[in-house]
Parts: C-alpha cells; structure tokens; sequence
C-alpha cells in the first residue's frame, strides 16, 4: 500500500510539474510519459488487490423482465416492434448491453415462459395474461449478458407446469442461472460462488415466514453471497406493504447480502438494513405486457461487493435511472438510461419522497460510484 502511495505522489508531482517538463520533450513525449506513470499506478493497484486476496463483485438488478405477448390475443406488439427493428432479438438491450457486459453478473426477474406452447387454462379466469415467447429468444439473455433470472413470479405457470419446467430447460442450455423458492441458482464469477433464491410471496406470506429464514441460512453456510428475489407488494404502489418490510429485514436478518424486489411494475425506494440494501421494486424493465403504462420511468440497481476469506461486505451502490422504452410516446421495449437532468431528478425524487416513512431508508441515491 506504502508503495501505491507513493506512486501516486510521484505521479502528482510530475503531473503539477507538466510545464517543466515540456521544456524539454514535446506534447507528444509529455503525455507519453504521464501516461506511463498512471499505467504503473493503476497496475499497482491492481496487483495490491490481487494480494491481498479478495476479489471484487460488480452485480447488476433489474426489474420486470417480460419478451414475447399473450398468446391468447391475435395482436403481439413485441412482434410488431420486432418486424419495425428489422428482425434483430437483440434490439431490446441494445442501450443497456454496455453496463450489462462490463459488469460481473446480471439479474433480472423473468416474467414469463418460453415455449411454443398453446395451451389453454381450463379455467380462463386464473390467468389474465398468457405471456409466452419462442424458446429461440433466449438469446436476448445471453447475448446481452444477463447471466441470471429469478423464476418464481405470478406469470411463470401462465402455460402450466410442463411449460413452466421447458422454460427452465432452455434457460439451462442457454447458460442462464435461473433460482425459485426450491431450486437455488448459483454462479461462480472471480471464483467465487453467488447463490441466489427467489420466493412468489403474494398470497403466500404464511408459508414463508419460517421458510425464507431457513432456506437462506442454509445458503449462506455454504456460500459467501446470497442474492435473495422477492416478488411481492400490491402493483402500482410506490412503496412497500408492511409484510415487505417485515420479509425483507427477516432475509437479511436470515443472512441475505442482498434484496431485491418486483411486481409493483413501479419503483420503490431502497433500505440498508443492518448494513444490507433491501431494493424493495426496481419496477419494470423491458416489459412487453403493455404499449404504454402510464408511468415508464424506473432504475436498475448496481452493488459492488468485496469478498475475502469468505465474507462479503458491500462496497456501495448506484442507480441508473431509465425509462423503459426509447421513445416516450409508446412502449418499444428498449431500456433507455435519461441523459436529462429534468428526468434524472424525477426519479431520485419519487424514490426519496416515498422513502420518507421507511425507518432505515437510504438518504442518497448516488449516480456513479463512490
């Protein structure tokens, strides 16, 4: 570390010093040889991390994640957009593909099944929406670099359970880690192992009260970092139910390093509980389930952990704010970070203002990272 210092003082000095030196060495020389100073600071960092032995963990969360259409309704508006992008799958990432490649792990609540499948409920009424897409459109998982999803939500049996387990196959196949209240997922990055578990808690409080806890404990004597998904809360609300608080710090309590939220298909605020972020909803994402909801702002969540020795602390987080959709006059399922300012602090603001009752809610909601 002493020598790191002391780099990066020599590597000021000169840099203060920039004048004299182009007394003798052109511009060209100049930033060559500054260049090569903050070359060797940098490597020295990075070997002073490698030493020290722990490794650092950049994840990403995102929020309802819906391709494909009802396949009950003759219209698809996904397949129109498709047509009008030119028959590209990939469309949909193409503004969020960078901060998904350059992290260490991506995941997002897959809302929906991949199948081919017609089936029909023989009681319409249980399911509103049938959302389905063709297996093939996997790859909008993993060209993109979404590595993970959560699978325990209430659209995942829109096609039944033998659809519902196709899906989990072709995920399989794809490379995508997929988790739900029985089946942990788990991903190694950096060599180090993350689990993840995902729980559908509408309706389902009871049954899981004694569960979660359990099941999480379980998880984190055998893994560093667990990543616990909770589908919960009533739609539309901008802040979370008393039983999403409770569930929420009962996770961490349990042993969670991380909670993250959907379903309301609108952002809620954040808590740090105990040192741990409960992301109570990262609202909607690329959602195909409407062509225009009325609100089409959101956020994805981004944490970094520092894990050593098998114990992970977190390192901070930060926001990216979107709207889900590239134009703002109709949904084209293209998650789209605001460049504005105006529409920047629309988001901080509704997060802040429905933070306000939440007893450890978070007074910031950093940009980049600290």
């Amino acid at each position: 570390m002493k020598k790191w210092l002391s780099l990066l003082l020599a590597a000021s000095l000169l840099l203060m010093s920039a004048s004299g030196v182009a007394e003798y060495a052109d511009e060209d020389d100049e930033d060559l040889l500054i260049e090569d100073i903050i070359e060797e600071v940098v490597t020295e960092k990075k070997e002073i991390l490698d030493t020290d032995g722990s490794s650092i963990i950049t994840i990403t969360c995102t929020g309802d994640f819906t391709i494909g259409g009802d396949s009950r309704k003759k219209k698809n508006i996904f397949e129109d957009e498709l047509k009008e992008q030119g028959g590209d799958i990939n469309f949909t990432m193409q503004n969020m593909r960078e901060y998904f490649l350059e992290d260490d792990m991506t995941l997002v609540n897959f809302e929906g099944t991949l199948t081919e499948s017609t089936y029909v409920p023989a009681n319409k009424r249980e399911n509103q929406f049938l959302f389905s897409a063709p297996p093939s459109y996997v790859s909008i998982l993993s060209d993109n670099g979404i590595e993970a999803v959560s699978l325990e939500n209430n659209h995942i049996m829109d096609h039944g359970q033998e659809v519902y387990e196709e899906t989990q196959r072709t995920l399989e196949e794809a490379g995508i880690v997929w988790s739900n209240s029985e089946h942990m997922g788990i991903f190694e990055v950096k060599g180090i192992q993350i689990a993840m578990l995902s729980y559908l808690c509408i309706d389902r409080y009871d049954q899981l009260w004694d569960k979660v806890p359990a099941d999480i404990a379980e998880a984190k004597e055998r893994y560093p970092l667990v990543i616990v998904s909770f589908h919960w809360g009533n739609e539309l609300d901008y802040s979370p139910t008393n039983n999403q608080i409770r569930m929420g710090r009962l996770a961490v309590d349990a042993g969670a390093d991380l909670v993250i939220g959907h379903h309301s298909h609108r952002m809620n605020p954040i808590e740090e509980y105990n040192g741990v972020y409960i992301c109570y909803s990262l609202g909607n994402f690329c959602f195909s389930g409407n062509s225009k909801p009325s609100d089409m702002s959101s956020f994805v969540f981004q944490i970094r952990f520092r894990v050593k020795d098998g114990v992970c602390t977190s390192r901070g987080f930060r926001i990216i704010p979107i709207r889900i959709s590239s134009r703002s006059n109709r949904n084209d399922f293209i998650p789209t970070p605001y460049t504005t300012g105006s529409n920047i602090d629309s988001v901080l603001t509704v997060l802040q203002n429905n933070g306000r009752k939440l007893e450890y809610a978070v007074k910031d909601y950093p940009l980049d990272w600290k």
